[in-house]
């Protein structure tokens, strides 16, 4: 356990951690894949061959830890529930074409949705949980539902990661128990448990990120940034 005097990231820093991993393994997935010195193998672990590339996408892993655990926070502290589910929803819906755009260079991608609908369903299985709390059978009977819905929606991360994010709101004040389950859960675990190290120094300050446009701009970079590689790789390569 970290002694609460070392805690020195606020949930504004654990923000930009969030956005600047993310952005690093989203640049490999639609550039640095296309260039053959990020992809070239220099150095192996046993089978496992590093590249630039890997990295990148190893780095990128630690993203969607933070932005869950960033969302259990939110929901402890928000004073409008809904509204935090209508904003997580309304982005899924503006993310989408950004999100098609960026993995298949189309408008319409049924067969996989944005990391918003993920954080979006995981926020329904805590509310859920908890307005349930006196009802088991209607707790598991919600939980199943949104279990269904996630494995049919096919959005990032999957079913999988609604799970991810309902284990990060029960065991949230379990933090070692926390990182080892959760992160058994997603693909390239010991990466996804190195995201628990700037989670581990958070202090439950808000930081420098304050007001509804530090919010909105937050949100709004997801979007943003999926459009601006699209146009890059399409101005570099002039294709998808």
């Amino acid at each position: 356990m970290i002694p609460q005097e070392k805690k020195c990231l606020s949930g504004s820093a654990l923000k930009l951690i969030a956005v600047i991993t993310m952005l690093i393994d989203h640049t490999a997935h639609t550039i640095l894949i296309k260039l053959p010195f990020a992809m070239q193998t220099f150095a192996e672990i046993g089978s496992f061959k590093i590249s630039i590339y890997i990295i990148c996408r190893w780095i990128g892993r630690i993203a969607f830890p933070i932005y869950g655990f960033l969302l259990t926070e939110g929901l402890h502290y928000t004073h409008d529930r809904r509204k935090y589910a209508a904003n997580l929803l309304l982005f899924a819906l503006l993310s989408e074409i950004p999100w098609n755009l960026i993995h298949e260079g189309k408008l319409f991608l049924p067969g996989s949705q944005n990391v918003f609908f993920t954080l979006f369903l995981g926020l329904l299985c805590m509310m859920l949980y908890e307005f349930y709390q006196e009802d088991l059978k209607k707790q598991c009977i919600s939980l199943l539902i949104l279990s269904l819905i996630a494995l049919l929606l096919h959005a990032d991360y999957g079913f999988k990661g609604m799970g991810f994010l309902f284990i990060l709101y029960l065991l949230k004040e379990k933090p070692i128990p926390l990182a080892i389950v959760s992160s058994s859960m997603l693909n390239s675990p010991a990466a996804c448990m190195l995201a628990f190290i700037p989670i581990g120094f958070y202090n439950h300050e808000r930081g420098f990120i304050r007001g509804k446009v530090g919010k909105y701009c937050f949100y709004a970079f997801y979007p943003i940034h999926m459009l601006i590689l699209y146009f890059i790789k399409k101005a570099i390569w002039g294709y998808s």
